[in-house]
């Protein structure tokens, strides 16, 4: 085998393992902390290892000519590298299991939304970077147009679910920075959470292939016209079935999304507070709160049940118990049923003196 050949299986093999290393990330609820941290070191390393691989592709960025295909391939890895990098950087700064010795090199707060929003559209983007290398690697099985028609059939198929998936789960709020926190079904199966993260990913796989075909369409000169509306039409194909799926079968307990309006103003007119005197990040913690500060925030609450103050003013609920039992304890302070869309919001602090506080809670 020659050495170009054996760089090449090396390559497919680093790409094939970076993407089910992703898949894993993406499934945090699963993994746990600690293992998703260590994943994350794996990534970085493999990360690392393909740009070893790839090196030429960096020798010749500014040699030759770029038709629509090297533009768009060329703009997609360098906006994933640096994905990457950031999404390494921000989870780096965070680590309490891996890596504790980089914790804090950036703000927690500052690090936790960015880390959640560049490791979404590092999601997004490997799934285009995939998307846009299927058609050249699927040219030499020279199947009939046939069977070409029907495997695009599955494959919108599949990605109409991975649309109605995305939208579900909330992630264009982890995309946009509409949310701070990444809220998982921790009692969901294990193996349901790979497949919705597969379907997710085949989807902007599917949108990658599409715009792999306009390139190419593009770029090819002759007399017959190239057929851009195809790959058009299946792309937007994709995103009304999951559009329609979303309206048929909605979040399975009927809210609406997180950062939508219909969560902006609770209809029970009450917000509980929880000032946490703790700052922990995986298994470190640190009390930050004096016994001063605690008397000072306990004079400020009342022995009503909140809602029942006279001037209108919230009532504020003081622990120094951060743990499950204590959050439930100022919950059952309330002395009240809630009833109909009822948001409890539970302040951890501002930054940059906010809190980190572990997932179990």
């Amino acid at each position: 085998m020659s050495q170009a050949k054996t760089n090449n299986k090396i390559r497919r093999i680093v790409d094939a393992v970076m993407t089910a290393l992703l898949l894993c990330l993406m499934a945090y609820q699963v993994t746990g902390e600690v293992l998703h941290e260590w994943i994350g070191i794996g990534m970085t390393v493999l990360v690392i290892l393909h740009q070893i691989l790839n090196r030429k592709w960096y020798g010749a960025l500014f040699k030759g000519k770029y038709n629509p295909y090297r533009t768009v391939t060329t703009v997609l890895n360098l906006l994933l590298l640096l994905c990457f990098a950031l999404t390494a950087f921000c989870g780096m700064s965070m680590s309490g299991y891996a890596v504790p010795f980089l914790y804090g090199m950036a703000p927690v707060s500052f690090a936790r939304q960015m880390h959640l929003s560049m490791s979404h559209w590092a999601f997004v983007l490997m799934g285009l970077h995939l998307g846009m290398h299927i058609p050249a690697m699927a040219a030499g099985l020279k199947l009939k147009d046939k069977v070409k028609v029907l495997l695009t059939g599955i494959f919108l198929c599949l990605a109409g679910i991975g649309v109605w998936l995305s939208l579900r789960n909330g992630i264009p709020d982890y995309l946009y920075f509409r949310v701070p926190f990444a809220f998982l079904d921790y009692e969901k199966a294990g193996w349901l959470v790979f497949l919705e993260n597969l379907l997710m990913l085949l989807f902007w796989v599917f949108i990658g292939v599409q715009e792999a075909h306009l390139c190419t369409m593009a770029a090819r000169k002759g007399p017959e016209k190239p057929r851009f509306a195809w790959p058009i039409l299946w792309m937007m194909a994709a995103m009304l079935l999951g559009r329609a799926l979303l309206l048929l079968f909605p979040s399975s307990d009927g809210q609406a999304p997180f950062g939508k309006p219909d969560w902006s103003a609770p209809q029970s007119g009450m917000e509980t507070t929880a000032s946490s005197g703790t700052q922990s990040s995986g298994s470190k913690e640190t009390t930050t709160a004096e016994s001063k500060e605690a008397d000072t925030v306990e004079k400020e609450s009342t022995a009503e049940p909140a809602g029942k103050d006279p001037s209108g003013a919230p009532t504020v609920y003081f622990t120094s118990d951060i743990t499950a039992a204590g959050l439930v304890k100022i919950y059952e302070a309330l002395g009240f049923t809630p009833e109909g869309k009822v948001a409890v919001k539970i302040s951890t602090g501002e930054p940059p003196a906010s809190n980190y506080l572990r997932p179990e809670l």
